[in-house]
Order: C-alpha cells, then sequence, then structure tokens
C-alpha cells in the first residue's frame, strides 16, 4: 500500500507500508522510514474504544470516595514512618490499631496525622519497654519535639496509660550497639564498654546527676567517658548528634560527671592530687574502691576501716603489685608494697590484723609515693587492635595505664532497679545539683532583697538610716563584696532583678514569694492587677 509521503533520504514519492510489519519502505533506496508508524483509528460503532483515566478512579472506572482515599493515605503514611523507625509488623499492626481507635475508625489526613502517627509509636515502643528517645521519633517525622510531647501526652491521657519509666541502661547499650562513633570498635572493647558505660551510669544515678533532668545528656556524656577509658577516638559532640542530644547540654553532664568523680575521689589517700585534667589516669583505683565501698551496706560503719572507710593496705597492694607492674610495663619497678608491711625483725607483724587505725601516715608520704609510681611510667608501649606495636610518651591525664585492671565483678556492672541502685554504698552521699543550684538561688535573692530594703530604707527614712547607719553600710559592704567576689568583676549598677525586687517590696509582698524568682507571676498578681477589685 502506497503512502502520499516521500522518503526522507531520497525525497522521492516511492514509499509504501510493508502488509506484514507494518512499517513504510521505499522502494527506490530501501531505507525503512523512522516514526512513521501511525495509524489512523476511526472512532464510531466499530472502531476501538480506549479507557479513560483520571485521578480517583480505578482501572475499571470506579470512582472512591473521599472517606476511603483518606483511609489509603494514612495507612501510606503508617507504613512510611513505621519503615523509617525500623518497626516490626507487629508493633506496626499496634499502632495502626491505636490510631483507629483514637480516632474512631476514621483516620486523618494533613500536617497533624504524621505526628498523631509518630506519637503513638513512640507510646507503643515505650508500653513494649524498647529503648527509644522521643527527639528520634521527632527527628524522623519532623516534628518539633515539644508538639510531639503534647501529643504524647494527649494520647497517655486520653487512653489511661501508665508507661515504664525511661530505661537509662538499655539506651545506652543500644547507643553503643548504633552509634557510627563506635563502628570501628572490637567486639570486645564493645562489650566491656558496655559493662563501664553501666557501671558508670548507675553510679551517677546514685548521685542524682539524672535527676530532674534529661537523660540523653548524661547517656552521651557516659559515652565519651568511658571512650576516653578505652582510648576510643570519639567527640562528645559527634555523639551528642547521633543521640539527638544538645551539643552544649551534653559537655555540661560531661562537666559535672568529672566534677563529681573528683570529690569521689578525694576520699583515696592521694586524693588532694586528684583535679579534672587527672581523673580518667585515676579511674582504675578510683572505681576499684567504689566497688569495695558497694560490697557494703549503708550507714554502716566498720573499726578495721583505714581512712575514708576502706582497707588501706588492700587497696595499696592491689594498685602497686609488682606482678601488675612487670606484665604492663617494659621498664622494672620496686614493690611499694612493702613500705606498708609493718613487721619486726623476726617477720612478724607488730599489731593485730584489724589494727590498720593504728598506721599513721600522712597525706603527703602517700601523695609522694603515688606521684612516685605515676611518673615512673609515663613511657609505656600501647598496642593497637591489628597487632603493631609503637611507642609514644603518655601524657599526664590523657588516659589509664594498659594492664587489665578492669574486671567487671561488681554488681554495679549489671541491671539495676532504682531502688537497688540506691541501696548501694558508693563511697559519697551527694544533692541533686537541681536543688543545689536551687538553694543558691534563693540564697542569691535574699541578698538581694536585703539589699534592696536598705536601699529603700535609706530613702524613705533617711534620719533612721542615720542613726544606725554604721550596722547597715557594713552589712550592704559585706553584701557587695561577696557580689563581687562571686562574679569576679567590680558591679556598681543595679541590675533588672533588684528593681523588680524594689517594686514588689514597695507593693508589700511577702519576702518568702520573692525568694522563689516568679517575678512575672508576683508583678501579674500584686503589680498590675493592684487597681483591681
Amino acid at each position: 500500500m502506497s503512502t502520499s509521503r516521500s522518503c526522507r533520504r531520497c525525497q522521492k514519492s516511492t514509499v509504501i507500508r510493508d502488509d506484514i510489519s507494518g512499517t513504510c519502505i521505499c522502494t527506490s533506496c530501501g531505507v525503512e522510514q523512522e516514526f512513521d508508524n501511525f495509524q489512523h483509528s476511526f472512532g464510531g460503532i466499530s472502531g476501538p474504544q480506549g479507557t479513560f483515566v483520571r485521578v480517583g478512579s480505578s482501572a475499571s472506572g470506579y470512582d472512591l470516595s473521599y472517606r476511603e482515599k483518606k483511609h489509603y493515605g494514612a495507612q501510606k503514611e503508617i507504613e512510611a514512618i513505621a519503615l523509617n523507625l525500623n518497626l516490626s509488623a507487629a508493633t506496626s499492626a499496634e499502632v495502626r490499631q491505636m490510631i483507629e481507635t483514637i480516632t474512631e475508625g476514621e483516620f486523618g489526613c494533613g500536617i497533624w496525622f504524621p505526628v498523631l502517627v509518630g506519637a503513638c509509636s513512640y507510646v507503643v515502643m515505650r508500653k513494649n519497654n524498647r529503648s527509644v528517645a522521643i527527639a528520634e521519633v521527632a527527628s524522623v517525622i519532623g516534628c518539633d519535639i515539644h508538639e510531639l510531647g503534647r501529643m504524647v501526652a494527649r494520647i497517655v491521657d486520653f487512653l489511661d496509660l501508665k508507661l515504664p519509666e525511661f530505661d537509662l541502661v538499655n539506651h545506652l547499650e543500644r547507643a553503643i550497639r548504633t552509634c557510627p562513633s563506635f563502628a570501628g570498635i572490637s567486639k570486645d572493647t564493645m562489650d566491656k564498654m558496655i559493662k563501664q558505660g553501666r557501671f558508670v551510669l548507675q553510679c551517677a544515678v546514685s548521685w542524682f546527676l539524672t535527676t530532674g533532668r534529661r537523660p540523653l545528656p548524661m547517656i552521651a556524656a557516659v559515652l565519651a567517658f568511658v571512650a576516653e577509658l578505652n582510648q576510643v577516638q570519639a567527640r562528645i559532640d559527634d555523639i551528642a548528634k547521633e543521640l539527638h542530644a544538645a551539643v552544649a547540654t551534653s559537655k555540661k553532664r560531661y562537666k559535672e560527671l568529672l566534677q563529681t568523680l573528683v570529690k569521689v575521689a578525694q576520699a583515696l589517700p592521694w586524693g588532694m592530687n586528684i583535679t579534672v585534667k587527672n581523673i580518667v589516669q585515676n579511674v582504675p583505683f578510683l572505681i576499684q574502691y567504689i566497688e569495695m565501698k558497694s560490697r557494703s551496706k549503708r550507714g554502716i560503719g566498720n573499726g578495721t576501716k583505714g581512712f575514708a572507710g576502706f582497707e588501706v593496705k588492700e587497696v595499696i597492694n592491689q594498685c602497686l603489685q609488682k606482678e601488675v607492674e612487670c606484665a604492663t610495663y617494659d621498664c622494672e619497678a620496686e614493690n611499694d608494697s612493702q613500705y606498708f608491711d609493718i613487721k619486726n625483725r623476726n617477720g612478724i607483724p607488730s599489731f593485730p590484723s584489724d589494727g590498720m587505725e593504728m598506721v599513721k601516715l600522712s597525706q603527703e608520704c602517700l601523695a609522694k609515693i603515688y606521684s612516685k609510681f605515676k611518673n615512673a611510667y609515663d613511657y609505656h608501649e600501647p598496642t593497637n587492635e591489628s597487632g603493631e606495636c609503637h611507642r609514644i610518651k603518655r601524657r599526664r591525664g590523657s588516659g589509664v595505664p594498659e594492664h587489665e585492671w578492669w574486671t567487671a565483678e561488681s554488681d554495679l556492672c549489671k541491671k539495676l532497679s532504682l531502688k537497688q541502685i540506691l541501696e548501694k554504698n558508693l563511697g559519697f552521699n551527694a544533692l541533686p545539683p537541681s536543688f543545689v543550684a536551687g538553694r543558691l538561688a534563693c540564697k542569691r535573692r535574699r541578698e538581694k532583697i536585703m539589699a534592696a530594703k536598705l536601699r529603700i530604707n535609706m530613702i524613705m527614712q533617711p534620719s533612721n538610716a542615720a542613726s544606725d547607719g554604721k550596722e547597715d553600710c557594713c552589712l550592704l559592704e559585706h553584701l557587695q563584696a561577696e557580689k563581687q567576689q562571686q562574679q569576679g568583676v567590680k558591679v556598681d549598677h543595679i541590675d533588672w532583678e533588684d528593681c523588680i525586687i524594689e517594686l514588689l517590696l514597695l507593693h508589700m509582698v511577702n519576702e518568702e514569694e520573692i525568694e522563689k524568682g516568679h517575678y512575672n507571676t508576683l508583678l501579674d498578681l500584686h503589680v498590675f492587677n493592684s487597681g483591681c477589685s
């Protein structure tokens, strides 16, 4: 069958259509014509019929209703969030059932629905005792953490649920296994870090470092501390970002942890020489001391104990024994523990075994012995995981000795309940830092109230202020000197807090209420609404 079109090559009108293949071929040059296979179709009763497809329709022409489309979109949203949170099929079904119960089978669509799905996923995981942080769920959904928290509170209140406490230990173990910062360490090192992390974290719980605080920054601080103990290259900034914790808060918790360990280490004979800079190097001795104290119950004293309630001879013999030194370092040293064996000429101890408190060893003597032991091993040959040895100079405070000081025999290496942790005697009784900060803030406000009363009295009653001005001036100077000493700079002006306190005092507000520091509430009650009856 010939066509009316000309050949694209020879420009001759000798193009015909092949009846078998349906392609157009030029009979003059034999070239197959490209993109010329369109066949006209004629409509009508006998012509071919097409299928009309539009949004909201199936191939059969059935239109979905608004409710069905909403359910379909909600199911896709639930599946996507469950996939990003690594939820199992059973957990995903439980999340869908919870959403169906809350919405009474209507589900939903809009920007609020992903927040509802994330909140239900968080509640289900917490019910199943799976360690997950609300910040992690918020990062997956892409919403604000406070918005997600409000949705979680509404769900718990609507369903009348009681979620278990956030498991710090489980989340720490999961973080060590999943964080990219610890991806390159060996399995033995990881197991040791998990046990050490349990030990330090449960000690922090006993010292109330987690009371009233968000848990993730404290976990990041413990992970950074344990990584430094095992010489793992992991920065606290990276760990905090991987845990979705605030970097500044994590650094603050790390500093608080080191400061608390320094306070605990003051019980050691050389505790006066331990600071934040060298606390990591003293961790082996400190952990042995805490393990020994944890074996005894709280409030029970023992007359056979030496300094700070522990046996000095046992600790020194364990820390300074010659076998450990020779197995760890290449150089040899004397066994300093012989200086603590008091014997007479016949080799018989000159005092009974329970008379260790009779030994009078000064702090300076023990500090010199410890310094001699520490300075004797500034050089060592560490071995990395690949088996290569290289000699480096150890910087003081940068690491711990490489010998096996960690035995993992303490009960604190196991997961304990809160009651069991608080029953342990760790050698240091601390108050919650938030409570201490609150007491200091109340004391500072009390001083500001006293100074404001003096200024008001000097203006309103100058004659009375002149009669007994000596005592008031001395008190005012004392308060100003303490303020300058605390701030480190000379303060000659009155800040906004002093002005608010003076205003509240002029409106006869109770001083105990001012000490609490709720200035906005007090101003609304006593100043701005004072004229309203």
